[in-house]
């Protein structure tokens, strides 16, 4: 198969069939992550194959492999994934989606001290907002998070 790549027809070598499959290759791979990373290889790959179309030199279609390629990741990417993932960056994640958020104290707040407040079957150690005691059973609102401590606040 590789000599199919290399047969010449005039000055020009096949060159252009081969980044043809590369950059299906690097779409099939896009499909399957989603990162829109490959995705910047494969225009690099499309590049190349019309610089391949008019030149039959591999130093120049590498050259312009690697320019599409840097220049999709740093301008086409972001304007990519601001429009096919809009609101991936206002979501909030790991402790910081706590904020906000409704619980109930499962272990009595007292005024300066620490107690435990159960939000969406987990158990967190939470103290008050204004040091006054919160009793078991009453509903809370997180609002604050300062390392595995939350501050919590009486909903009426």
């Amino acid at each position: 198969m590789i000599d199919f790549f290399l047969i010449s027809t005039g000055d020009f070598p096949f060159y252009w069939a081969l980044w043809l499959i590369v950059a299906v290759a690097f779409l099939i791979v896009e499909m399957l992550t989603g990162t829109l990373y490959v995705f910047c290889f494969a225009c690099g790959a499309v590049l190349s194959f019309v610089v391949s179309l008019f030149t039959g030199s591999i130093s120049v279609q590498l050259a312009a492999f690697a320019i599409a390629t840097a220049v999709s990741i740093f301008l086409i990417r972001p304007l990519m994934k601001k429009y096919l993932h809009p609101k991936e960056c206002e979501k909030p994640s790991n402790a910081d989606a706590l904020l906000g958020m409704e619980g109930r104290v499962s272990e009595q707040i007292t005024g300066m001290g620490y107690g435990r407040v159960a939000i969406d079957g987990d158990d967190w150690k939470a103290q008050s907002l204004d040091g006054m005691t919160i009793p078991v059973g009453s509903r809370v609102k997180v609002v604050a998070r300062e390392s595995i401590i939350i501050t919590v606040m009486p909903i009426e």
